[in-house]
């Protein structure tokens, strides 16, 4: 990537931080209040993010060195361009940012059609662990809360189910045959866009069939595939001590790792449905404030936008650290 671009993304993320922080005013005057309490638990909240952006870092290494190339990349700059690509994530809509910054940090090294392979088959496989999160957090759900459960949840978790299970049948073919092309193609019956995308795809017809076969080939090595989709699904599990902490903050009454992992799981659920907000505004809230309150009878949705304060300050955070690294450490990115 030359300067220019990444100057760009730095001058992006410095932007999208001071926005956060200028829409994080009660989020202080709540810090403040509780301040015992947030010293206490915050450190916990962050740094459960480290073990998670650790087992990720590690998912994305193994993906990228199967790829039919020469080259290797160390997890030390795997973790670089995983916190910086997570970072562009969640401060741009549908969560596009990251995506194409790694592709042009890797393509220098590997070039374009491995590049986007790599990354096309890692962001398949972060969403594919998430598909697991929501079934485990459905489960423990189910588990725990039985008295709670009406024929509408049985029938919504039912119709749930049956969407996992196509998107295990989705994923394994796109996995066995390529997907960038038949995705692209998508666009030749979009009004207005079939033409333009046609032309674009018959001039890059190559590096679509280059960037599919790079998808087959490391389909063809199963070890390294499932291994980064339980990397990432544990990375996902572990996320749940994020909410655990937060709740002990706020002093829940006989809270636990289950209630943790239900709530990490209806929040990730409402906030991939709502993707198309940039750092998830409102979505998160609006999550947190059901669950909570079946969760615990009594309490107010209120603390939902209380829970939510915690996960701010995180994202704030780890959106600083992947910004400063967008310019360390890229002339030895690969070797």
């Amino acid at each position: 990537m030359s300067n220019r671009y990444r100057n760009f993304f730095l001058l992006f993320g410095i932007c999208a931080i001071g926005i956060m922080i200028w829409q994080f005013p009660e989020g202080w005057e709540t810090i403040r209040q509780n301040r015992i309490r947030v010293l206490r638990y915050l450190p916990g909240v962050v740094g459960t993010w480290l073990f998670v952006y650790l087992l990720n870092a590690r998912a994305f290494q193994m993906l990228v060195n199967t790829s039919d190339h020469d080259k290797h990349l160390s997890f030390r700059h795997a973790m670089k361009l995983t916190i910086s690509g997570f970072a562009f994530s969640y401060t741009t809509p549908f969560g596009s940012g990251g995506a194409p910054y790694r592709v042009m940090e890797l393509s220098k090294h590997i070039g374009m059609p491995r590049a986007i392979s790599s990354v096309a088959l890692y962001a398949m496989m972060h969403v594919f662990s998430h598909f697991f999160l929501w079934t485990t957090a459905l489960i423990a759900f189910v588990c725990s809360q039985f008295d709670k459960m009406t024929p509408w949840l049985w029938s919504l978790f039912g119709g749930y189910l049956v969407v996992f299970v196509a998107a295990i049948l989705f994923f394994s073919y796109s996995y066995k045959n390529g997907i960038i092309a038949r995705l692209f193609r998508i666009l030749f019956f979009v009004p207005f866009l079939r033409r333009p995308a046609r032309r674009f795809y018959e001039r890059n017809r190559t590096a679509f069939d280059t960037t599919d076969a790079n998808i087959r080939f490391l389909y063809e090595h199963p070890q390294q595939l499932w291994g980064s989709l339980a990397l990432e699904y544990v990375g996902r599990f572990l996320n749940s001590f994020e909410f655990f902490f937060i709740l002990l903050a706020f002093g829940m009454p006989g809270v636990s790792f289950v209630d943790a992992l239900i709530i990490l799981g209806f929040s990730s659920l409402m906030g991939n449905l709502l993707f198309f907000l940039p750092m998830q505004i409102g979505a998160r809230e609006g999550s947190l404030a059901v669950i909570v309150p079946i969760l615990f009878a009594g309490t107010s949705g209120a603390l939902g936008i209380y829970v939510s304060f915690f996960t701010r300050i995180r994202e704030i955070f780890w959106i600083v650290v992947g910004v400063a690294l967008v310019k360390i450490g890229n002339k030895s990115l690969m070797r």
